[in-house]
């Protein structure tokens, strides 16, 4: 590759947190200027996991929410967020309540 053609291209990787403790990630070169909607697209993710909306609790970058159009820059996390399985407010009054005891 030219380096100009490698210039104009993204290496980022697409992850999901499939379930506590295992983690899904696949790496996607796209063309310069290509958004997460993208790379979610280029990632297989639809195949993988068929029927599960990937907008539905949101998408970001190392942590950050961000929308599906957002621009992509070399080197990107693309994170495909799930619902949370508990609220962590209440966790963590459980937990102060067990300690009180």
């Amino acid at each position: 590759m030219a380096p100009a053609e490698a210039a104009a291209r993204l290496a980022v990787t697409v992850s999901y947190a499939a379930e506590p403790g295992r983690e899904w990630q696949w790496a996607v070169t796209l063309p310069a200027g290509a958004t997460v909607a993208q790379a979610i697209a280029a990632s297989g993710f639809a195949a993988q996991f068929g029927g599960l909306d990937s907008y539905a609790v949101g998408v970001g970058i190392y942590g950050v929410k961000c929308d599906p159009e957002h621009a992509l820059h070399d080197g990107d996390r693309v994170e495909i967020y799930r619902p949370l399985v508990f609220d962590p407010k209440e966790s963590r009054r459980r937990r102060a309540a067990h300690k009180e005891r």
